[in-house]
């Protein structure tokens, strides 16, 4: 390929991400998955279950999957909502508190080793791209009923 597309660029950097937080992960017997919902949840007040999967942009089936998991390996508990009677909020334990730690540690290491990498200016630069293109996103400017057929 002569020319990289946009698409190109983002997707093998991400994929490029995700190798390299997992790799960090293993070494806290964890996932980069794990990692990004243990600092998706409130570490004081917990977050409600409705709340995690559109907060993370996943689907719900995933999301109660790595949920399962966690619980089962004593990260997090569920307790009632008292503010909603039917719903149900997900809490840390200590122990996930510790593991999220771990997490935010990986993650500021990440932003720090980068920054101190690239200039401020083309770091605003990258931030209003990668805006740019969210926004492009979510307002359907890109494909629309229109375009596709």
């Amino acid at each position: 390929m002569k020319d990289v597309t946009i698409d190109y660029i983002l997707r093998a950097t991400w994929q490029a991400v995700a190798r390299m937080y997992n790799e960090e992960a293993k070494e806290f017997d964890s996932t980069m998955a794990v990692g990004f919902t243990l600092l998706s949840i409130d570490p004081k007040t917990g977050t409600p279950s409705t709340a995690l999967g559109p907060k993370m942009g996943m689907e719900a089936t995933s999301l109660s999957r790595i949920l399962k998991s966690m619980e089962e390996k004593g990260l997090i508990e569920r307790k009632p909502n008292p503010n909603d009677g039917r719903g149900v909020l997900i809490h840390l334990t200590d122990f996930g508190l510790e593991k999220r730690n771990y997490s935010k540690d990986v993650v500021i290491r990440f932003d720090d080793v980068v920054k101190e990498n690239v200039s401020e200016e083309k770091l605003k630069h990258f931030f209003e791209v990668m805006n740019t293109i969210n926004s492009l996103i979510a307002e359907k400017k890109i494909y629309t009923k229109e375009t596709t057929n």
